[in-house]
């Protein structure tokens, strides 16, 4: 079985600053694409930032410039450095991968359990 755990959420001021972590444990051989979604209140689930295993990231135009994915693959784990937080940027975030646990997998998506990002005016 493959978990990812997310850490990092909290309450933050406008203009503030999180890094979030995402750590994938298990029977893992390799994790490919890995990426952050987030949901608003009455909103569907979007895509924040994603990364490939070689590096490529990919933004929403809304964090272009203010968030900054990042992963340490001899570690399994993801990050998202939010800076300059808005109010808008409020939601659950969760991260996901596509997780081999051999060699001619194709790879499953899981997703991690959500954090809670709340920013204050």
């Amino acid at each position: 079985q493959v978990q990812l755990v997310e850490s990092g959420g909290g309450l933050v001021q406008s203009g503030g600053s999180l890094r979030l972590s995402c750590a994938a444990s298990g029977s893992i051989f390799s994790i490919n694409a890995m990426g952050w979604f987030r949901q608003a209140p009455g909103k569907q689930r979007e895509l924040v930032a994603a990364i490939t295993v070689g590096g490529m990231t990919n933004y929403a135009d809304s964090v272009k410039g203010r968030f900054t994915i990042s992963r340490d693959n001899a570690k399994n784990t993801q990050y998202l450095q939010m800076n300059s937080l808005k109010p808008e940027d409020t939601a659950v975030y969760y991260c996901n991968a596509i997780v081999l646990v051999q060699a001619t997998d194709p790879g499953t998506l899981y997703w991690g359990q959500g954090t809670q990002v709340t920013v204050s005016l």
